[in-house]
């Protein structure tokens, strides 16, 4: 795992596991349906950085006759797992609530001890928000934040940054329908907020899910990557061109390439292996995610 998605995961595990019990007392003190949604959020959470690390870990085991490219598909399949948590656990939950306390309403105890834990809430999920938000600037370069979510390859970063966006607009959707309730009296304001808690939740799971299932399936490199191989295949020693090239991440820093070649007519087969053996060097220095190389000389047809 990358040095800036262990800080980002490390930062969210420990903001909402304190997080999740203010809300639960505030839940038991106030009886906000809001905030028991935002508590249930919170444990999930803190449930998915738990299985993010569990990924993370099988993913460094080492190759074998069985596995050959290794588990770092594992951290996707994981990553997949907790889209599934927070719609179960977060977006379910807070919308069967909601509807429940629609339909039953009950007067609010102490609603403004809810508020001032949703407060502070807003505060720690922010610095979690924060620390995500850098680690995915320094990784995304020049690219637009739609086209860095698109073009990643990392299993954690996406997952960290839409759990903690999440969490700091449910916060807010939370502090609104606990505030309507105590300015209106009507405690159906509490359950609304805990159903548009769980559609931005569902919402979110979808988004996430999208996206892990692609990683899972396999996803090509990214534009930059691809050019830069071909750059360094092509700048090669007695590489005519490159006939075409097929790449695959089968981990967020595993990639694998296979390209047909057409090499200068008159090699000996011995100039063509060292060829080749220097065109992966100048390949893996360029992509240094480049673990997999598989060159095959051909003839262009």
């Amino acid at each position: 795992m990358q040095e800036g998605s262990r800080k980002a995961i490390v930062a969210a595990l420990a903001a909402n596991v304190g997080i999740a019990v203010a809300k639960f007392v505030g839940y038991a003190m106030s009886g906000a349906t809001s905030m028991l949604a935002e508590a249930v959020h919170s444990v999930a959470d803190s449930g998915n950085q738990g299985l993010l690390f569990l990924g993370a870990s099988r993913a460094q085991r080492p190759e074998s006759e069985e596995r050959p490219f290794g588990y770092s598909r594992e951290r996707y399949f994981w990553a997949f797992v907790v889209a599934l948590v927070i719609f179960l656990l977060g977006g379910a939950f807070a919308i069967y609530e909601g509807f429940h306390k629609l339909r039953s309403p009950e007067p609010l105890d102490s609603p403004l001890i809810a508020i001032t834990i949703l407060a502070v809430s807003i505060v720690l999920e922010g610095w979690s928000f924060y620390t995500a938000f850098k680690e995915a600037r320094a990784s995304r370069g020049e690219l637009g934040w739609v086209q860095y979510y698109k073009s990643t390859k990392s299993a954690e970063l996406p997952v960290i940054l839409l759990e903690d966006l999440g969490a700091l607009v449910g916060l807010l959707m939370a502090f609104v329908g606990i505030g309507m309730a105590m300015v209106t009296h009507d405690s159906r304001w509490d359950a609304l907020g805990s159903i548009a808690i769980g559609l931005l939740l569902t919402a979110i799971a979808i988004t996430l899910s999208i996206k892990m299932r692609s990683l899972l399936v396999g996803e090509a490199a990214s534009e930059r990557d691809l050019s830069l191989l071909q750059d360094s295949l092509l700048g090669s020693e007695h590489v005519r061109r490159v006939l075409h090239m097929r790449t695959n991440h089968i981990g967020p820093d595993k990639l694998l390439v296979a390209a047909k070649v057409e090499f200068e007519s008159g090699l000996t087969i011995e100039d063509i292996c060292n060829a080749i053996n220097v065109a992966e060097v100048r390949m893996r220095d360029a992509v240094p995610s480049a673990r997999y190389i598989y060159i095959e000389p051909d003839l262009p047809k």
